[in-house]
């Protein structure tokens, strides 16, 4: 299926390249197509992340416990318009293993094979105040998972994304930006979905997903989207600030995670509270964000029970990076996970210390990353801690 794919994607390209006479070519960001009579535009990316990394068996003793040597995201990405400028679509599409969120473990009743379709969204923009998609992407979450993972400062997003993200999904969205006074930007977003995540479920359930998030950048927007990539590689000249609040309301959601994981024994809802924040300043940049997630109706899971429960705690992120003019950056990540007390006997109390050296060789789209993380974890209704070192190589080339 995926050469298949690939193939006619080839031959339509091809097929358009054909009529470079009528046609118009744009190498500004990937591959893109315009038909001359503004009809529609196509445009392609595509980006790789090749890792290699290792686990040392405990802080204490360094020999490796294990390795990890693969391509962690494929990804193709397919955007433009349709009829005019305000109508248009994003197309992404993941061929790694790893790129899937599939695995045998993992098998569900709404997971049952893997899915490389991570975003197919249709967008309306009928001014600059609003935006209306309808489609399967990313919901309204946590800064880090809207991000993309081209644009992250570590070869990987936190532990504490990683547990409490809300992840894609499929549904309504829509996005209110405006302007506060001289320099102010505030912007609204939400979204009404399914629920069950992006395995496209045929039959689901009566429960939906509610997201709201709100965006305060009192300073102004920042240079090229800064705001939504990580580290300051602009070097914006004057400080710049974003502060944000959301929350995601699940009802009866049947997978651990919400959007993602495995399933559960029965629907239950779950809320989810953000708060982050990022700041950016000639070559320094901060973030942080706090996530929480309860579920008033699980109940207490036992250690006998099965491994398919919510999560349900809190976890804060912190990152401090300065990114030199020649495009070497020094960054280091403070990540805490802590579980409720329902769940201490199958959920651990994890902290992560990270430091990371990147080099950017164009921007987010060519980098070559190393990470440091040093991991300990304390299972808290016994107060037993375990640590150990974790290493990351990592290339990402994409256009």
């Amino acid at each position: 299926m995926k050469n298949t794919f690939i193939m006619l994607m080839f031959l339509f390209t091809s097929s358009l390249m054909a009529q470079t006479g009528k046609t118009n070519i744009s190498f500004k960001s990937g591959i893109g197509l315009t038909h001359p009579d503004s009809l529609y535009s196509i445009n392609f990316r595509f980006r790789m992340q090749n890792r290699a990394a290792m686990f040392t068996e405990s802080a204490t003793d360094l020999s490796t416990e294990e390795w990890e040597f693969r391509t962690r995201r494929l990804r193709l990405r397919i955007d433009g318009f349709v009829v005019n400028a305000k109508l248009t679509y994003y197309v992404q599409l993941s061929f790694s293993r790893g790129d899937m969120d599939w695995n045998d473990a993992d098998a569900s009743k709404v997971n049952v094979s893997p899915n490389p379709v991570r975003d197919a969204m249709i967008f309306y923009k009928p001014n600059h105040h609003w935006t209306f998609g309808f489609g399967q992407g990313k919901l309204p979450g946590n800064r880090q998972r809207v991000i993309s993972s081209g644009e992250q400062q570590f070869v990987d997003r936190s532990i504490v994304n990683a547990a409490l993200t809300l992840d894609r999904d499929f549904g309504f969205f829509g996005t209110y930006e405006t302007k506060l006074g001289k320099h102010a930007v505030a912007l609204l977003k939400g979204a009404i979905s399914s629920g069950k995540g992006r395995m496209n479920v045929v039959i689901a359930n009566s429960g939906l997903c509610y997201t709201g998030r709100f965006e305060l950048l009192p300073l102004g927007k920042f240079t090229n989207k800064g705001d939504y990539f990580e580290g300051d590689l602009e070097h914006e000249p004057k400080p710049k600030i974003s502060i944000c609040a959301g929350f995601g309301l699940n009802t009866m959601a049947v997978r651990a995670g919400g959007q993602l994981g495995k399933d559960l024994p029965n629907p239950y809802d779950m809320l989810t509270l953000i708060a982050d924040g990022v700041f950016k300043y000639k070559g320094w940049a901060a973030s942080s964000e706090f996530m929480l997630r309860s579920s008033t109706n699980q109940p207490k899971i036992l250690a006998a029970n099965s491994a398919n429960y919510i999560f349900c705690g809190s976890g804060i992120n912190s990152q401090l990076s300065y990114c030199f003019k020649n495009r070497w950056e020094v960054a280091a990540r403070h990540a805490l996970l802590t579980p409720t007390i329902a769940v201490w006997e199958k959920a651990y109390q994890e902290a992560n210390y990270t430091l990371g050296v990147t080099k950017y060789l164009n921007h987010h789209r060519v980098k070559v990353q190393w990470n440091g993380t040093f991991i300990e974890k304390n299972q808290l209704y016994k107060n037993t801690k375990t640590a150990q070192f974790y290493t990351a190589f990592q290339i990402e080339l994409g256009i």
